[in-house]
């Protein structure tokens, strides 16, 4: 399958580079993490990606800096990752050049969202798409909306981080410990009484649009959703 789009990750943090790099691959994107952050226009020029992720914080030169040399000869999307949520970096950072500015720790259904839509918008991607569908159940990852037969539900972070995990399975049962770290964001930990405590009360707000049974219990296991929702209505 051919790449939708180029990206490069300039972060020196090896765990968030690569976990962003996995889960943009997982969405069909072609990712190059910048390895010599000492020569990152180099990097740049060779690679010629689509779009660039940049952290602020670097060795050698800030983030500023590379903006600054990426802007004199591109004008492709960029994005600023940094922990720095001041309004100042924040400001310094679209004066640079940059197209938006992401906040850590990563939320990474939010990253994903952000980085589509700004992909959409510079080159006209109709294959990036932030729907994800199961049955006849639509996820809106940009708009944390959940639609069923033309009624739509608002949904929280964690319920989105939830039901993102179980849309991204397609049926299959997805172990709790894998929806409890893709829930894990920065310090807001979540255990399994937490998660049992969501999956309660998210079965209760798609039972509002009767989706009734939607989110299938495995003993012992985890959860996965049901292909046969229309035959719970």
């Amino acid at each position: 399958m051919k790449s939708l789009a180029k990206i490069l990750i300039v972060e020196d943090d090896p765990i968030i580079s690569q976990n962003m790099q996995q889960e943009l691959t997982s969405w069909d994107h072609q990712v190059i993490c910048a390895q010599d952050f000492e020569h990152v226009l180099t990097t740049f020029q060779q690679e010629q990606p689509d779009l660039v992720l940049l952290d602020l914080m670097l060795p050698f030169h800030n983030g500023y800096y590379w903006c600054q040399q990426i802007r004199a000869i591109s004008t492709v999307p960029l994005i600023f990752l940094s922990s720095q949520n001041d309004n100042m970096n924040i400001v310094l950072a679209m004066q640079y050049g940059a197209d938006d500015y992401i906040t850590k720790p990563l939320n990474l259904t939010v990253t994903l969202a952000k980085i589509n839509a700004l992909l959409r918008r510079t080159y006209d991607f109709t294959a990036v798409n932030d729907n994800l569908t199961f049955a006849t159940v639509q996820l809106d990852l940009a708009q944390a909306n959940l639609t069923y037969q033309n009624q739509t539900i608002h949904l929280t972070q964690t319920e989105l981080l939830i039901l993102t995990a179980l849309f991204r399975s397609q049926g299959a049962i997805v172990a709790r410990e894998l929806i409890m770290e893709q829930c894990w964001q920065g310090n807001n930990f979540i255990d399994d009484n937490t998660l049992a405590v969501n999956i309660t009360r998210l079965r209760k707000k798609l039972r509002g649009i009767n989706l009734n049974d939607f989110i299938l219990t495995q003993k012992g296991h985890g959860y996965y959703l049901n292909p046969e929702v229309s035959s719970h209505v």
